[in-house]
């Protein structure tokens, strides 16, 4: 669906009610804010049928068709039907919130009581959680339509792509990273699926992907909101949250969602301290007299990056704040990694054998079943693959008196043939990963957007997989 489908109807929505010589004036959907869209709703130009179905349609011209971003792993097939039923609730008895009737797109790692959650692991696919996460619950009785699950870096961790949703892209340059593990959520709103989605973040899940894809989130401070019914990686560190388009959407997302969650003993710290609307403080003098640490470590290793960190600092200097550049010792900078994971892998290990059990018959309990069931799938993979590449072997001789070489196969077969080439060179060379020389040579070799590269080792360290 092309952009001006979202003017058109927005520039009338956005006309002046007041007066009948008001002209409509035009407004780029990325600019719109949830205020915006209920300014719309109210002036009953715009309902959130026709919103979901707006959203709908850039999601089938853009995730599978057009540039294919692959952002979406499920669609809501009930989303029209909750917006009418919303649309009618408005009229007769008004909204319930600001997200009364705004699609939200979530993370697949929320449970949904209505939809599969899957954390992007073959491993999960068609798992249906029992109910709702807790903020899931929350935004539903907000009035907001759950309109997809998304792709993730799978079980959180790792880059943008997954075994079930493939390669995420990011809709800016097709070429770079969206950044993970909430890359389909920073991919979904960049690219206008819907004006509001969620993520997690437990080492800068949400705060990458919100930078990689020029959008607004936020990684609330820990025990701000609940975790409960989100598949973990490290409860220590993991935490759910807002992300959109502008920052004060997601302020208008957190002040709806912070409470005291019973099952969830984390946000315990956060009684009596927690605000119900932090819009609140959207001041434009609101860094007046505040000072902001600068962490010049982890700056110089790219002057694009560096002078645009530069030129956002000097406006928040110019908006009154005091800018310090903050300095760590070397030991703390070649260790942080370390003591991240000395807390994060034991802690997956047991907590995801605790999510588990809310898994129906048939899927893994433990970590060690769901490597034990992900090295099945991948041996069965390369069996499949080794069938394939003799059938090519068997097609070309018989068809050696033509002369015809892998590359007049189909795109398809030929990768098969080239990765089985690359296989054997590997093993050969008692390499992890193809050679550069293989690499430049043999297109199966290469990382391709969408498919990830066929002659890649997988990892184990949550499960091994195969990218399809």
């Amino acid at each position: 669906m092309k952009r001006h489908l979202w003017l058109v109807l927005l520039a009338v929505a956005l006309c002046s009610s007041t007066s009948p010589t008001s002209a409509a004036r035009t407004v780029d959907f990325d600019t719109l804010t949830i205020a915006d869209i209920n300014r719309a709703f109210d002036a009953g130009a715009l309902t959130s049928e026709k919103l979901v179905q707006l959203c709908l349609a850039r999601i089938d011209a853009y995730d599978r068709k057009g540039p294919s971003l692959r952002a979406v792993l499920t669609l809501n097939p009930k989303a029209l039907e909750t917006a009418r039923a919303l649309d009618a609730e408005r009229k007769a008895k008004g909204p319930r919130s600001p997200l009364h009737g705004i699609p939200i797109v979530l993370k697949d790692n929320y449970n949904t009581f209505d939809l599969p959650t899957t954390g992007g692991s073959v491993l999960l696919e068609g798992s249906i959680p029992p109910e709702d996460a807790f903020l899931v619950k929350k935004l539903r009785a907000a009035g907001a339509v759950v309109l997809a699950k998304l792709n993730m870096s799978e079980f959180a961790s790792g880059p943008a792509k997954s075994s079930l949703g493939g390669q995420a892209l990011n809709p800016h340059d097709l070429t770079r990273t969206p950044s993970g593990s909430s890359g389909g959520t920073g991919v979904a709103i960049a690219a206008a699926y819907a004006p509001l989605g969620f993520g997690t973040d437990t080492g800068g899940s949400i705060r990458g992907p919100s930078t990689s894809n020029g959008i607004a989130g936020l990684k609330p401070t820990h025990g701000l909101l609940s975790r409960s019914g989100i598949i973990p990686l490290s409860l220590s560190f993991d935490t759910g949250g807002p992300m959109a388009r502008s920052v004060s959407d997601v302020a208008v997302a957190l002040g709806l969602l912070t409470v005291v969650d019973p099952a969830d003993a984390a946000t315990k710290k956060s009684e009596g301290r927690f605000e119900t609307d932090y819009t609140k403080y959207l001041k434009a003098d609101a860094l007046t007299g505040a000072r902001i640490g600068i962490a010049r470590d982890f700056l110089g290793a790219d002057p694009d990056v560096d002078w645009a960190v530069d030129a956002a600092l000097a406006a928040m200097r110019k908006a009154g704040a005091t800018t310090v550049d903050v300095r760590y010792p070397k030991w703390l900078l070649d260790s942080t990694q370390e003591f991240y994971n000395a807390i994060r892998r034991p802690e997956f290990h047991v907590q995801i054998a605790e999510y588990q059990k809310t898994t129906g018959p048939g899927y893994p309990k433990t970590l060690e079943e769901m490597i034990e069931r992900a090295d099945f799938l991948t041996h069965r993979w390369h069996e499949r693959q080794r069938r394939r590449v003799g059938d090519e072997e068997k097609l070309h001789v018989s068809a050696g008196r033509e002369h015809r070489r892998p590359e007049d196969f189909q795109p398809g077969r030929r990768d098969a043939v080239r990765a089985a080439a690359c296989r054997r060179r590997r093993r050969r060379s008692s390499s992890r990963a193809c050679s550069a020389t293989a690499s430049r040579r043999s297109p199966a070799c290469r990382w391709d957007p969408g498919r990830a590269s066929i002659c890649r080792r997988t990892s184990t360290h949550h499960a091994s997989t195969i990218w399809a």
